[in-house]
């Protein structure tokens, strides 16, 4: 029989675990479609990924497969003896005879059967194993549900109408990432695995906040003298209200760091999170009372500061 190399054909190492070789086959077996590519060969290519799939998959196989060893396609070689009498079922295999006109995969077909005497050589295949179809969706989420988690249902339309999925969303997920749950896509055909569904995630617009992977601002409103004296002001967090030092001399777009009351970046006890930063900006009365317009007019004459001079 001719060898072939069914580690080539999904473009895999041999070390390859099953989600690396799932992973390649899928990709493989979505761009050799008959459906789909127009190459010459994608037919030919398509049957042989699947192929190689249906063997590498399963880990008897596979390892019945690893044991004949590694060697050039399509060299003429017969499983040698040992092989033989590891994997044949007794009384199945007589000898290099019972090999001579097998085709590879009729050899693992006949393996899946418990036996090699019971395949007929150069016999009608098994169907190609299919995977199914994977999914895109985009979810919009609020930022209390992206820092807390949340559970929620997902309309999905699909190749049987339309199926309402229930999706949970874990604590931590940012602006564009993306969720893959497995298995949750088409179904797959001959045995091939369930496709996917990826969720894109974007993050509704908040009242206050505005994200920024997992760090959070906001604008902070001070009067002239909470800038200027420094104050201690309280402000809104996703985890409810806490007291932030404005210092002294602080400037219109000065940065003010809450180290860790940004967004959660995980769902473990105890994981990292982002920072929250208020940004300062400094706001006037729309209307003095007398009492105030006199002690501005008199800030106005004793202070030497010039908020226009470069040296300030």
């Amino acid at each position: 029989m001719k060898y072939k190399d069914y580690y080539a054909a999904l473009d895999v190492p041999r070390d390859a675990d099953t989600d690396q070789i799932k992973k390649a086959y899928r990709k493989l077996a979505r761009e050799l479609h008959p459906d789909v590519s127009k190459a010459a060969d994608a037919e030919e290519r398509f049957k042989e990924v699947g192929e190689a799939y249906g063997t590498l998959k399963d880990a008897e196989k596979r390892k019945a497969y690893d044991a004949l060893g590694s060697r050039p396609s399509n060299e003429d070689f017969t499983p040698p003896p040992q092989w033989q009498r590891a994997y044949s079922q007794a009384g199945d295999a007589s000898g290099d005879a019972a090999f001579e006109e097998m085709d590879l995969s009729d050899l693992f077909a006949a393996f899946g059967r418990g036996g090699f005497g019971g395949g007929a050589p150069g016999g009608q295949r098994g169907p190609i194993p299919m995977a199914g179809r994977d999914y895109d969706s985009t979810i919009e989420i609020s930022l209390e549900d992206a820092h807390r988690g949340a559970t929620m249902n997902l309309q999905l339309a699909d190749e049987s109408g339309g199926r309402t999925l229930e999706v949970t969303i874990p604590p931590g997920v940012r602006e564009g990432q993306k969720l893959r749950l497995r298995g949750k896509g088409g179904k797959g055909r001959n045995g091939g695995p369930d496709g996917d569904i990826y969720l894109h995630i974007t993050l509704a617009p908040h009242a206050v906040f505005r994200a920024d992977k997992h760090d959070l601002y906001f604008d902070l409103a001070l009067a002239p003298w909470e800038a200027a004296l420094g104050a201690e002001v309280e402000v809104p967090t996703l985890d409810g209200s806490v007291v932030l030092t404005v210092p002294a001399g602080t400037r219109a777009g000065r940065k003010l760091r809450l180290r860790g009351r940004g967004l959660a970046q995980g769902s473990v006890q105890g994981a990292a999170r982002g920072d929250l930063y208020a940004i300062a900006h400094i706001d006037v009365p729309a209307k003095l009372s007398p009492r105030e317009r006199e002690l501005f007019e008199e800030l106005s004459r004793v202070s030497d500061f010039k908020p226009r001079d470069a040296a300030h």
